[in-house]
């Protein structure tokens, strides 16, 4: 039988997940400028070349197609299915992210992509590939985890409103949630505090309680045992 293992390729896919007050919960995506799938919207990514760690990869074929840097990236998960990419078995490595939108509006596409640019997760394009599988995965993943860790307060300006979290939560989550148990769960935990200043009112509305997370606590709850859950 002949051995077809050289045959394998190793690639890299980024999902980020962008967020902002206004626009909700968004995804980037590339327009691929050749072929396969051609001129199709597409996650940023690429092959891992032979003098390169997974992390370093994707790291280059995020800022070579789309001119952004992401300080952190978690790996989610391998995708291996013989037929996923028509030119030959590719194996992909898929890591996602979270971002402020509104730091990353400077998008610069080159070499394979034409086009960069973010997407509601709510009207994304058709995709190339498997990656509508691959965003599935990564929307499934990340909703579990900001339940069991607060990864979406970098999310916030330094001070907010206790309804800018609640906004962040119900987006990332895609549902209502239970203000007032919301509320009381959260401030049970003792890594917010209060900053003694008050918001400036939206419309007729009224001032609110400025809040500031504490990741300082944080830190000292997690040594102690501490369980966060949503």
């Amino acid at each position: 039988m002949q051995n077809k293992t050289s045959d394998i390729k190793v690639a890299v896919d980024a999902i980020v997940f962008g967020y902002s007050k206004k626009e909700g919960v968004s995804l980037l995506l590339i327009q691929r400028k050749y072929e396969p799938y051609k001129n199709s919207w597409a996650l940023p990514g690429g092959f891992v070349l032979a003098d390169e760690s997974l992390e370093t990869a994707v790291i280059r074929e995020l800022q070579e197609e789309t001119g952004i840097t992401v300080n952190y990236l978690e790996q989610l998960y391998s995708f291996g299915e013989p037929d996923r990419d028509p030119r030959q078995r590719v194996i992909s490595i898929a890591y996602f992210g979270l971002v402020k939108t509104s730091q990353f509006r400077e998008l610069k596409a080159s070499t394979d992509a034409e086009n960069a640019a973010w997407f509601s997760i709510k009207k994304l394009p058709a995709l190339a590939f498997d990656h509508k599988q691959i965003i599935r995965q990564a929307v499934e993943r990340l909703q579990s985890k900001i339940r069991y860790q607060p990864i979406g307060f970098e999310l916030l300006d330094k001070k907010f409103p206790f309804s800018d979290l609640e906004k962040l939560y119900a987006a990332l989550l895609d549902k209502e949630i239970n203000r007032r148990n919301f509320s009381k769960k959260i401030l049970s935990f003792d890594f917010l505090e209060e900053t003694g200043e008050l918001s400036k009112p939206e419309g007729k509305g009224r001032p609110s309680k400025m809040y500031r997370f504490n990741q300082k606590r944080y830190k000292e709850l997690l040594k102690e045992g501490f369980h966060f859950e949503i």
